[in-house]
């Protein structure tokens, strides 16, 4: 089959296809006389793999890690155990940072109650202060 073949049965864009390739972290297939790149079902299940790898929000080089496991089917899993253990940890991580972000949004949003002009919005005067190395509303109340 051909990239857009490949792509469509996928959902993959054919640009991401040609990037995943340049990298490496899909494989290169064979090209027939005419130049055209040729994939086969291996190269759609690997990149369904990927693709669900990614849908997890696992980095590049996770998902390389991941693959050379897969190339070596009879070896014990503990280090795509640890791998998954890492990825959680970060995933935890993001979620607590997004937790304070969401904290400190809110409490901008809190500073302006009324419908005012911008020029007399205490939203977007918070932000002019902040950029001035003030404190500001969203900051005051969150531990760094």
């Amino acid at each position: 089959m051909r990239i857009g073949e490949l792509a469509k049965r996928t959902g993959t864009d054919v640009e991401t296809v040609r990037y995943y390739e340049k990298t490496g972290i899909l494989a290169e297939p064979a090209r027939n006389s005419a130049g055209y790149r040729e994939y086969k079902e291996e190269h759609q299940e690997q990149l369904q793999f990927i693709r669900h790898c990614r849908s997890l929000q696992m980095s590049l080089s996770d998902i390389r890690v991941l693959l050379n496991f897969k190339s070596s089917p009879t070896a014990g899993c503990h280090g795509v155990n640890e791998l998954l253990d890492h990825h959680i940890e970060r995933i935890c991580h993001q979620m607590a940072n997004l937790q304070v972000l969401e904290g400190q949004l809110t409490s901008l949003r809190q500073q302006c109650g009324e419908p005012n002009s911008v020029q007399e919005c205490a939203i977007m005067q918070n932000l002019s202060e902040a950029s001035d190395a003030h404190e500001c509303a969203c900051h005051t109340s969150q531990v760094q």
